[in-house]
């Protein structure tokens, strides 16, 4: 799964020990345009934070997993990025001032 769209915080480093090691993460929110702007938080995890050097204003395009897990009768979900590119040229400015939607792969040209 993929989202475009604009990093509008970077949330603190966590880290701590687990039984198999040192672990780190961190959190990041991106807007998502259009006439109702969406945010999600998402999380980096590992040596990815570096790799990634994600800083907020960025436009990027996230490639992404959901994950949920069960804890004492409630469900949390994750979203954890898998890879981070910058997004392409426009795609943002054009959802932003209300323009078409790219068609999807598959679409049929209207004739």
């Amino acid at each position: 799964m993929e989202l475009t769209g604009k990093i509008t915080q970077v949330l603190p480093e966590k880290s701590g020990t687990s039984a198999r090691g040192p672990w780190r993460k961190q959190e990041y929110v991106i807007e998502i345009p259009g006439d109702y702007p969406k945010q999600v938080c998402f999380m980096v995890w590992g040596d990815r934070i570096d790799q990634f050097g994600i800083q907020q204003g960025q436009e990027l395009t996230l490639h992404f997993d959901l994950e949920s897990r069960e804890y004492n009768g409630r469900w949390y979900t994750d979203v954890k990025a898998r890879r981070v590119e910058p997004a392409a040229q426009g795609t943002a400015d054009a959802f932003d001032q209300g323009g078409e939607q790219p068609p999807m792969v598959g679409d049929e040209p209207p004739f």
